[in-house]
């Protein structure tokens, strides 16, 4: 049994999910049991996995993608609800953002059968973007039901990742933790103060910077100070592949069936929610710099661009909405 916490404990709990690592500080509440706190974190991210996960063949996920075609399929609550945001999203980004793009990311060696990475040819990927298309999905609220047409092949880990950390943060709110910063593969989200009063900074990564190394100053752009926020960081600095001389970035823009070729090395995003946060910066690096930018403009969303610059350097760009949430 774990001992009990005082009021003034910032516990720090670790483990894996997703095929990364979570990490949770949390000021626990008198008498706490830490290590039933720990489980039901751990908990949390499992049922995420088991739900949603394309990795695992008998997650919710991969059995509605190997549905027979026009079969109705029933899901879990929180899959259910993920994949509705998920398909809204699709809409109000005119496709930039799909959730069914997944047979073009595992087309370029991006998903679960990885391969060694070779450019496709256009036929290849002519025939994966006959499978996407977010319209192809209906769903039937009443039921908690989604219709798989046939060929369908949704890939929710642009926003997973993100709703795994709100779970979290459901659970600790649920169970007393008034103060807590939750991460998960860099995804972030914060709520309340440290036992000092103040409130939690994080780092968002210089594109290029090591793994894991944001504790490190000389590798952070910017510390933020959360707030009750989320934050959530997309690059592609670490997951791409060479062939021919080209740089494929794992940003596969679902319009064109090709990774996104503008200058984008990251995208950081504040929002209520860590869900919002992750699928939004995935949305804005298909969208790129200018398209991305009015939209964030029309939407309201703090999004900062961090862009490839000349002989090297990095350039800026930041929506109104992340400039006054930095003061």
């Amino acid at each position: 049994m774990a001992s009990a916490a005082t009021a003034t404990d910032v516990r720090r709990f670790e483990g894996e999910t997703m095929g990364t690592t979570w990490s949770v500080n949390a000021v626990l509440p008198p008498r706490a049991d830490a290590r039933a706190i720990e489980h039901g974190i751990q908990g949390e991210l499992d049922r995420v996995v088991a739900q949603m996960s394309t990795y695992e063949a008998d997650s919710d996920l991969s059995r509605f993608n190997r549905a027979p075609a026009g079969t109705w399929q029933v899901l879990p609550a929180e899959f259910y609800g993920v994949l509705r945001y998920a398909l809204s999203l699709a809409r109000a980004s005119g496709g930039a953002y799909d959730p069914t793009v997944g047979p073009l990311v595992n087309l370029w060696g991006f998903g679960p059968d990885r391969h060694p990475h070779d450019a496709p040819d256009a036929s290849a990927i002519a025939a994966a973007r006959a499978r996407v298309g977010w319209a192809k999905i209906q769903l039937d609220d009443a039921g908690h039901r989604a219709l798989q047409p046939g060929g369908v092949y949704v890939d929710l880990s642009s926003v997973a990742k993100g709703f795994g950390v709100d779970q979290v943060a459901r659970y600790l709110s649920a169970h007393g933790v008034q103060g807590y910063l939750v991460e998960v593969g860099g995804e972030l989200r914060a709520h309340g103060r440290k036992p000092d009063g103040t409130p939690w900074h994080v780092g968002i990564e210089r594109p290029g910077a090591a793994a894991g190394a944001v504790d490190n100053v000389d590798e952070v752009g910017r510390i933020v100070s959360l707030g009750d926020k989320a934050i959530a960081t997309s690059g592609d600095y670490r997951h791409f592949f060479e062939s021919g001389g080209r740089f494929y970035s794992h940003h596969i823009d679902p319009r064109t069936g090709y990774p996104v070729a503008h200058k984008v090395a990251s995208v950081s995003i504040l929002a209520d929610d860590c869900m919002h946060a992750d699928s939004l910066g995935t949305t804005m690096t298909v969208l790129g710099p200018d398209e991305g930018m009015a939209y964030a403009r029309e939407h309201g969303i703090a999004v900062l661009f961090v862009l490839y610059g000349e002989h090297g350097a990095f350039e800026e760009r930041m929506s109104s909405a992340f400039a006054k949430a930095m003061r």
